[in-house]
C-alpha cells in the first residue's frame, strides 16, 4: 500500500477523534476562542488535541481541499526557494504567500501557503516531488482546508 491514506467508518474508531475534529470545528467558527475552550466544550484533553489535529479531517474536510499550508528547510544556497517554485507550478498550485525566515546555519525555514483547487497530483506526491529537489531537506504538510 502506497498511500499513507485511509477511509475509515469512524464507528470502529475511538470517539476521541471525533472529538478532535469538533473542537477544530469549534475554532474554526470561532465558537470557541480558545483552544482550551475548544477541548473543554469537546470534552478532549489539550494534550488529545495537539496529537490528532493535523491527522484527522471528516470526509467534507478533505473531499475539495483548496487551501493548504507546508513548511520547508531548504539549503541556503542561491535557486533553492525558485526550485521550490518551480516544483509547486509545474503541480498545479497557486502560491498565495511565503514567509522565509533569515537563513541561520546553511538553513532557511520557508512557510508557504497554497491555492491546491488546480493541483495536478496527489499533495503526498507534491510533499514527494518537493523533499527529491536538491536544496530541500525536509517538507511538512502543516494544514490543509
Amino acid at each position: 500500500m502506497s498511500s499513507d491514506f485511509l477511509i475509515v467508518k469512524k464507528d470502529i474508531l475511538p470517539d476521541y477523534l471525533e472529538k478532535v475534529i469538533y473542537a477544530r470545528n469549534l475554532l474554526n467558527s470561532h465558537e470557541a476562542a480558545t483552544i482550551t475552550e475548544a477541548v473543554r466544550l469537546a470534552g478532549i484533553s489539550r494534550n488529545t488535541y495537539y496529537k490528532y489535529k493535523d491527522c484527522v479531517f471528516s470526509v467534507t474536510e478533505t473531499a475539495s481541499p483548496r487551501h493548504a499550508v507546508i513548511s520547508l528547510i531548504l539549503k541556503d544556497e542561491n535557486g533553492s526557494l525558485s526550485a521550490v517554485l518551480q516544483k509547486l507550478s509545474e503541480c498545479g498550485t497557486g502560491i498565495l504567500t511565503i514567509s522565509q525566515a533569515i537563513p541561520i546555519a546553511g538553513k532557511a525555514n520557508v512557510l508557504i501557503s497554497l491555492d491546491t483547487t488546480s493541483m495536478n497530483v496527489p499533495m503526498e506526491s507534491l510533499l514527494k516531488e518537493l523533499k527529491s529537489l536538491p536544496p530541500v531537506r525536509s517538507a511538512h504538510l502543516d494544514a490543509m482546508e
